[in-house]
């Protein structure tokens, strides 16, 4: 086990337009804005985990990004109240796999730039 590292700490996302994607993760995800660096940098909290926002600047591309799974606590509730709120429809929440102690639901959008955002509950078992 590698003890030099532990978990992760921040996630960069590469978007078009740091405002327009800064009101989807912080105004339909409700990810606590901590502060911009100019303006093609932002940054937000998620549960402890920095997600930075930020335009092409020598790597990474434009709705190319890897899929963040945020978890969500009611996923059916809380995918339609990102619907409805704007964010643009790609999966419904579903069983993904029955596991020995839960199921796992996940359910997918997309922000702004069309990169796949998830989300992931793991419900007890009945």
């Amino acid at each position: 086990m590698n003890t030099n590292v532990s978990s992760i700490k921040q996630i960069a996302i590469t978007v078009s337009d740091v405002d327009k994607s800064l009101a989807f993760y912080r105004d339909i995800l409700g990810l606590e804005f901590l502060f911009s660096a100019g303006p093609n940098l932002a940054f937000l909290n998620a549960d402890g985990v920095r997600i930075m926002l930020s335009t092409p600047q020598g790597a990474g591309a434009v709705g190319a990004n890897s899929i963040l799974y945020f978890n969500a606590k009611d996923i059916e509730k809380a995918y339609k109240e990102f619907v409805e709120k704007g964010a643009k429809v790609e999966r419904e929440p579903q069983l993904a796999a029955n596991m020995p102690d839960h199921d796992l639901w996940t359910g997918f959008l997309r922000d702004p730039d069309d990169n796949l955002v998830g989300l992931m509950e793991e419900k007890p078992k009945a």
